[in-house]
């Protein structure tokens, strides 16, 4: 191919009109393909590389092809997590299960969502995961909308619109997105009352800040940071007694969702033992896909489920369907370690890890490094976990993101660490595979 200025003229040669290049024979089964529209974009696309230089070493057609089939490649793609962190938010957080999985392909088609099949009338598709979530919980009533931030708006605009409520000043935290605590209080119509400081407030505070508009005392667990040192918060219990003994609603934002014991993570049961209304996100430490769940008090999740704001945030029937197999699998603990992929990482005994590490390690001719992994996701931000690693190359890094399956690495002091506590057993022939391939 001729390289050309950039006025489009090398000597006496210019590039040809895209109206006379989609009419070649060279590109017939290209428009045929893709439709002359697509094709025309592409070559006008090629024609402005050649013109500025960037691609003029190419042949014509198949760079054209080339362009044309990038366009309709799947932009979201597997990855395998090589970075240690469970809870990768970049990465889409909690991998599902395989029950989870296999309850989307009968979500992918036509099913029950929304119909009682014993009387033929409309159903509720809340029904199909409300009562996992009940008897998994020990509370009366639970809905699920779309995430935790949205179930947070939903909460506070239902219960709490055009009243006041009252928020610690170190519990004002940002969520992934620049999504911040007071843009939702602002949202939901309720105005918030701020006490103490960042780093020390008392159930003194809550009190003093109370007047007859106040509607609620607003828990916000700071999940993804902690303050250290010279601090002081009030406890759950404490809150409670201060919003009992004032008539007033406690709301918890729980935001990880832990259903069992894990570090100082406090549990959804130990939330709703004092709260009235309890909030987290189903793709975090519950493993399950991205959802907002509320527990709490019946009356009260049924004002959030019957107003208008719940039917714009409702859970599609595929996050339904991974949620209710999700849960499912919780019926029996042993089980759910086993197979739900964020129970099975955390749980994972270190000498397992090591062995992935050292087979990988074998395979590819790196070395065995002890590690440290994340929680992630905003769960945990002070626990480490132990882990190991096989580092390789520092150059390996970015050629694994372009292997097939793409391989996410971490950079540390360097050289490229493939953490194991994220890779599982089935993946390392694969990591192996793409490293051999990254290095060519």
């Amino acid at each position: 191919m001729r390289r050309v200025s950039s006025s489009g003229v090398h000597g006496s040669v210019s590039l040809p009109a895209v109206g006379t290049l989609v009419n070649e024979p060279a590109y017939a089964a290209l428009v045929k393909e893709h439709g002359r529209a697509r094709v025309v974009a592409a070559i006008r696309e090629q024609i402005a590389a050649e013109r500025d230089g960037s691609d003029g070493d190419a042949e014509r057609v198949a760079a054209v092809s080339a362009r044309l089939r990038s366009a309709i490649a799947p932009r979201l793609r597997r990855v395998i997590n090589a970075t240690g962190v469970i809870l990768h938010t970049n990465l889409g957080r909690a991998p599902l299960s395989q029950a989870a999985i296999e309850a989307l392909s009968v979500a992918a088609g036509y099913s029950n969502v929304e119909l009682d099949l014993d009387t033929g009338k409309r159903g509720e598709r809340a029904g199909l995961v409300s009562g996992f979530l009940t008897a998994l919980f020990e509370c009366d009533a639970a809905l699920v909308v779309n995430n935790n931030a949205a179930a947070v708006l939903l909460a506070l605009t239902a219960l709490c619109k055009s009243r006041e409520v009252i928020v610690s000043r170190g519990q004002l935290v940002e969520i992934g997105g620049s999504f911040r605590m007071p843009d939702v209080m602002r949202l939901s119509g309720a105005r918030m009352v701020e006490v103490g400081t960042t780093n020390r407030t008392r159930a003194s505070d809550y009190e003093g800040a109370i007047t007859p508009r106040t509607a609620a005392i607003l828990r916000v667990h700071t999940s993804n940071f902690r303050v250290t040192g010279f601090t002081e918060s009030a406890g759950l219990e404490e809150l409670a007694g201060v919003a009992k003994s004032h008539g007033l609603l406690l709301l918890d934002d729980l935001g990880s969702g832990a259903t069992g014991p894990i570090a100082d993570e406090p549990t959804v049961a130990d939330s709703l033992r004092h709260s009235d209304v309890v909030t987290f996100s189903g793709d975090k430490l519950l493993g399950g896909p991205q959802a907002g769940i509320v527990v709490g008090r019946a009356e009260l999740v049924e004002r959030l489920r019957r107003h208008p704001l719940q039917r714009a945030l409702r859970a599609d029937k595929l996050t339904v369907a991974a949620l209710e197999a999700t849960l499912s699998l919780y019926l029996d603990p042993e089980r759910a370690a086993r197979e739900i992929p964020v129970l099975r990482m955390l749980g994972e005994p270190v000498a397992s890890v090591l062995a992935r590490a050292e087979r990988l390690a074998g395979l590819v001719g790196g070395e065995v490094e002890q590690t440290v992994g994340r929680v992630g996701g905003g769960a945990l931000p002070l626990a480490e976990l132990p882990s190991f690693a096989c580092a390789v190359e520092q150059e390996l890094a970015a050629r694994l993101r372009e292997t097939n399956p793409p391989v996410v690495a971490v950079l540390r002091d360097g050289r490229c660490l493939l953490d194991c506590r994220t890779i599982t057993e089935a993946e390392v022939d694969e990591v192996a595979a793409a490293v051999a391939t990254a290095r060519g």
